[in-house]
């Protein structure tokens, strides 16, 4: 595997495929395994998706070691949620730890206070989980978290349409290296519709994912295919490697066409 698609994920201490799987958009248990067997193995497992987790379960076996499970509270805005979820995600894993247990879309589904950071800690400090973290959209408040927290892995947006992250986040890390995952690489599919009076090449989803994984600072992208031919093809595009210059820059102007279409369309420009 090229050294584009590998990194040792310094949260967890395990090397990693750096296209991470999430697991809620319909990909069957053929498809997952299809996906090990090209070398995946960070899965994004929501706890609340039952039965992906029995899929899971089953691809795992005895390897435990080798994959890196990711999840959290569908709802985390007290301790016991937090504690409850990690819980029952083990009990359906069949496991003894989770490698990465976050708290999702802080400032919305949950909230990071003094008592779900500490609920975190603790399950990290008791061996439950590997690393501790979120996911959220409030950059500055990441880039500050990212400096000072005891948070080991932050899960941001990041694609060509919003790249605010290069701003927000990255300069931060440097301090305790967090690790990164970046996800809606395609801007919510956003980016693979040209916007209006664009006449270059439109985005694949394979370039949305090259252009994450070019930035240094992102470990792992995660995508979320419905079937094993779109995760076929989105591991083809990154066979190219990372971006060249001429094709960072395109996607750049690309990206910020589509933000300003996304923006007229809300009716906030």
């Amino acid at each position: 595997m090229s050294e584009f698609l590998q990194r040792e994920l310094r949260a967890v201490g395990k090397p990693v495929h750096r296209l991470g799987l999430a697991m809620s958009f319909g990909i069957d248990a053929g498809g997952v395994r299809a996906a090990v067997d090209r070398g995946l193995n960070y899965f994004f497992w929501p706890e609340a998706k039952s039965g992906t987790g029995r899929i899971l379960k089953d691809v795992m076996g005895k390897e435990r070691d080798r994959f890196v499970i990711a999840t959290g509270p569908t709802i985390g805005y007290f301790a016991g949620n937090v504690r409850r979820s990690a819980e029952r995600a083990l009990r359906k894993l069949g496991t003894d730890y989770l490698d990465v247990f976050h708290l999702f879309w802080v400032g919305r589904t949950s909230a990071l206070t003094e008592s779900t950071l500490r609920e975190l800690v603790a399950l990290k400090e008791s061996g439950k989980a590997r690393a501790i973290g979120v996911s959220i959209h409030d950059r500055p408040r990441a880039g500050k978290l990212a400096a000072e927290s005891p948070l080991d892995l932050f899960m941001i947006r990041y694609n060509a349409a919003h790249p605010g992250a290069e701003r927000d986040i990255f300069p931060h890390l440097e301090k305790r290296r967090p690790s990164v995952v970046a996800y809606t690489a395609t801007a919510w599919r956003r980016l693979l519709s040209a916007p209006g009076g664009w006449t270059g090449k439109t985005m694949t989803a394979g370039d949305c994912y090259r252009f994450c994984l070019s930035s240094p600072h992102v470990d792992v992208t995660l995508c979320g295919p419905k079937n094993q031919a779109e995760l076929e093809e989105n591991l083809a595009a990154l066979d190219k490697g990372p971006l060249a210059a001429d094709e960072e820059a395109w996607i750049r102007d690309y990206g910020k066409g589509v933000h300003g279409k996304a923006v007229v369309r809300l009716g906030l420009g």
